[in-house]
């Protein structure tokens, strides 16, 4: 990592120690509402975060604008009068809904609109004056880091390269093994692309290829693009992505709602693309999935990503829901992220839901025991390789869940609930399957029209996975049924055509030992072996 990156690592560190010790109180971080603001180029983005004393924290509204607070300023460098009373309009909201939320803290950050502006200093202390927000402008360098962190805190890929394309700037960040090694940040984004190529006649198409070449030629100044891992994933983040995944979901007729850890296909990205080449503006805006604010400007951005997907001879992009905002949020919930990253982001994020449902952490942390002990010692049988152990975690910690909903069939509100809780950590296919796992309370339960709806990420020999696995996470549930953590340990015995699952105990486990027992049928009906427990 280069010096400057590791002071400037050093000084954001230092930043948020000092904002978050006022928060310590007796030595526990208390409850708090907090608000974060990102002021955009382009969007205005208001999240609304109840933060936990345990450190758990959970979004509970967000509101966005575009006010295009950088629009027309290449002509001079000054945000112009009537985007500022828009930003300001739009600040204003944000503030009421801070104030009937009784929000403690608003930590409000600006970036490269402003932070370029000639007129900064007025802007600022008008919005301070107007709004009673205090805008931090946050440098080019503070900014990559928050990209950073709220990728590497939700995300399971070891080696990214990350782009972002904004309104007024475009940020491309590379981490290797976790760790931050490169940032660039470019001073132009979707906005002023558009702005500089709009002229002289230009067909779309034609405007689209300059973008492309004027793009390329910055990349090549990069000099560190030359020395990055070939199998670094590249991670989009920002509203240009989320558009652009929305669109491509909604043309396959993708079953899942979630955004993070979707994959755009080189296809798909190149039929997007061309189609919105090929769309006036009017046309553009009907579009399903693109935002109407976005509309005239995503065609700009998308020549930038084909540019940087060229150079770069990338295929897929990975896209991320997570970024500038969500690193803030980490930093503040979690400062021990301040240093390193989360090393575990699945068990956080599944923690992390778990703890707002109100759970019994101690029956699930043994539930989630017992199903990975079973699974090692019924590996003969089901053959299923290390990586699904992620699929049955997630099910075994998510299995209660839906008992918040309603104690009778739980289990399928439990499989709902892990589809639609944005788990940040896993794949969308492992997803999938972990719902089924755990809303599978009987072998026949598998409906196959819920099945055929996932067909594109999921096969029909993957069935007997997950009554497999939904086995599995049935007696380990059984086995703490009276949430004594009574039976601490098994070991399975594999004879003839009887399974002999010795358990370890502190004391009478019969009401364990008996419901774990009436699962026999079926786990002779998927494993054709009988079940013994001792």
């Amino acid at each position: 990592m280069c010096t400057n990156l590791k002071k400037g690592l050093y000084k954001h560190n230092i930043l948020w120690y000092n904002i978050c010790k006022t928060n310590i109180w007796n030595g526990e971080l208390k409850l708090e509402k907090i608000a974060i603001i990102d002021l955009g180029s382009n969007t205005a983005r208001l999240l609304l975060v109840d933060v936990k004393d345990n450190g758990h924290f959970q979004i509970v509204d967000q509101l966005k604008e575009a006010p295009r607070l950088g629009e027309g300023m290449e002509r001079d460098g000054f945000l112009k009068p009537a985007r500022i009373q828009e930003t300001i309009k739009t600040l204003k909201m944000f503030r009421k809904l801070c104030d009937v939320n009784g929000i403690e803290r608003i930590i409000a950050v600006a970036t490269a609109a402003v932070r370029r502006a000639k007129n900064q200093r007025s802007f600022l202390d008008e919005v301070s004056a107007t709004c009673g927000i205090k805008l931090r402008v946050l440098s080019a360098e503070e900014e990559a880091i928050y990209v950073y962190k709220g990728v590497i805190n939700t995300m399971d890929i070891p080696k990214g390269l990350i782009l972002e394309i904004g309104g007024g700037s475009t940020k491309i960040v590379y981490y290797n093994r976790r760790n931050l090694l490169n940032y660039e940040t470019l001073p132009f984004g979707a906005i002023t692309l558009t702005e500089l190529f709009s002229g002289d006649g230009l067909t779309p198409n034609e405007q689209a290829e300059k973008i492309e070449e004027f793009f390329t030629e910055q990349l090549k100044r990069v000099e560190w693009l030359k020395d990055v891992d070939p199998e670094a994933q590249m991670i989009g983040v920002g509203g240009s992505f989320r558009n652009l995944c929305r669109m491509t979901k909604i043309m396959k007729k993708y079953p899942l709602k979630t955004i993070h850890n979707y994959v755009i296909n080189d296809n798909d990205f190149t039929h997007v693309y061309d189609l919105l080449k090929s769309l006036d503006l009017d046309r553009k805006k009907k579009i399903k999935g693109l935002s109407s604010g976005r509309a005239d400007i995503l065609p700009s951005a998308l020549a930038a990503v084909s540019a940087f997907k060229k150079y770069m001879n990338v295929e897929k992009i990975v896209v991320s829901g997570s970024g500038l905002r969500t690193g803030i949020m980490y930093n503040y919930a979690v400062p021990t992220t301040l240093d390193k990253p989360i090393s575990d982001v699945l068990t956080y994020s599944l923690n992390n839901i778990v703890d707002f449902f109100g759970c019994d952490m101690k029956h699930t942390e043994q539930v989630v025991n017992l199903s990975v002990q079973l699974f090692k010692q019924l590996r003969v049988l089901h053959k299923f390789p290390r990586q699904y152990l992620k699929i049955l975690k997630v099910a075994a910690y998510m299995y209660n869940t839906g008992k918040r909903v309603g104690f009778y069939n739980y289990e399928k509100h439990s499989g709902y609930i892990i589809l639609n809780s944005n788990i940040y950590g896993i794949s969308h296919r492992d997803l999938v399957m972990a719902s089924f796992v755990a809303s599978n309370t009987a072998i026949e339960d598998i409906n196959p029209f819920d099945w055929a709806r996932y067909r594109d990420l999921v096969t029909d020999e993957d069935i007997d996975s997950v009554r497999k696995m939904g086995i599995i996470l049935r007696i380990a549930s059984c086995l703490d049924r009276s949430l004594s953590s009574v039976v601490s340990g098994i070991n399975c015995d594999i004879l003839g055509d009887s399974v002999i699952m010795k358990t370890e105990v502190d004391g009478d486990a019969s009401l364990e030992i008996n419901s774990a027992l009436e699962i026999g049928a079926d786990f002779r009906k998927i494993f054709k072996k009988n079940l013994e427990i001792l």
